[in-house]
């Protein structure tokens, strides 16, 4: 007897489609931010994850942080190292290490884009909601992203709060009055 697929219901199905538009529509809105600067959203959210380190990051930490593998992370350095976004130096304690960090140049850059990039996404995502659908969508995004981390070697955990990279990266912090 072969196992019948548990098929979607037409709550899952709409949810499903929606993620769907999400990714292939509004991804590709979100990188017109980033494309005249020659950047795509990855190497932006690399920026994002390391102006959030402060002594920067071992390039195998920034790896499995990103879910990248270290060949894709190693293009995606160069191109930000050749931008002078990015220094890579070796660590003082342990030679065979490599540390990444933001350059004063990528802070700025960042620190420019990022007014543009949170009001695509707020303009893309948050604008149609209400707070407590925001905080229904955190929940349950939160709870997928938590079982994708678990399950999935060197994949991000769920975020926690506004610490996680690119959740506020550098420019995109709350304003305080």
């Amino acid at each position: 007897m072969t196992d019948e697929p548990r098929w979607l219901d037409d709550t899952e199905g709409r949810a499903w489609m929606s993620l769907l538009a999400v990714v292939l529509v509004g991804f590709p809105q979100l990188e017109r931010t980033f494309r005249p600067h020659g950047l795509v959203h990855v190497e932006y959210g690399l920026l994002a994850a390391l102006g959030n380190a402060c002594e920067g990051l071992r390039l195998s930490d920034l790896a499995g942080q990103m879910n990248m593998s270290p060949s894709r992370l190693s293009h995606r350095m160069r191109k930000l190292v050749d931008l002078g976004y990015v220094e890579i130096t070796g660590d003082a304690c342990d030679g065979r290490v490599s540390i990444a960090r933001v350059t004063e140049a990528g802070r700025e850059f960042v620190d420019r884009i990022a007014p543009a990039h949170v009001a695509d996404v707020r303009r893309l995502i948050f604008d149609h909601l209400d707070p407590a659908q925001t905080a229904a969508l955190a929940d349950a995004l939160g709870t997928v992203a938590k079982n994708l981390g678990e399950s999935c070697p060197g994949s991000p955990a769920a975020p926690k709060g506004p610490s996680v990279p690119g959740t506020r990266p550098m420019g995109m912090h709350a304003r305080q009055e």
